[in-house]
């Protein structure tokens, strides 16, 4: 699981290093789809790792400039400090995680269970799509967008 994690790190290192070479216009421009802008996205994609991280921990984990993030020196931070406690926490994952269940109260109070694992993955899932995302604004900004090939990589 840690393997895939370092993945998604890395392609998410690698777009934040892309978005230095932009304006900030264009790192903040809103646009079509998904979380309508580069930078709303890549905070999106750390909060919900976060979110998803917090589901599995007694005591919750709190970044305490989250409502200051306005640059991208900001969102590097943000993911810098969750990407730490959540490799902490898949290093320490019980050996039975994929039975582990978690019950997650939503904003209805329903009450939905997952295993660890099922989040893990979703965690896993929803940024990989998300990079999809920055792919196609790259390539409507005419700009080489991050290679994600995960079989060209070395991340482990």
């Amino acid at each position: 699981m840690l393997s895939l994690f370092q993945y998604n790190w890395q392609v998410r290192e690698d777009w934040l290093q892309w978005c230095e070479t932009l304006p900030v216009e264009e790192f903040q421009k809103e646009r079509t789809g998904g979380m309508k802008s580069i930078r709303e996205t890549l905070i999106h994609i750390v909060d919900c790792e976060l979110l998803w991280l917090n589901s599995m921990l007694e005591s919750k984990i709190v970044f305490e400039a989250r409502k200051e993030i306005d640059d991208l020196n900001a969102v590097k931070a943000y993911s810098t400090f969750v990407k730490a406690h959540t490799e902490r926490f898949i290093k320490h994952l019980p050996s039975d995680y994929e039975n582990v269940i978690v019950n997650v109260t939503r904003r209805d109070k329903t009450i939905l269970h997952f295993t660890q694992k099922k989040i893990l993955a979703h965690i896993i899932t929803h940024e990989v799509h998300h990079i999809g995302q920055l792919s196609i604004w790259a390539r409507e900004m005419q700009l080489k967008p991050v290679s994600s090939d995960l079989i060209m990589r070395n991340f482990e």
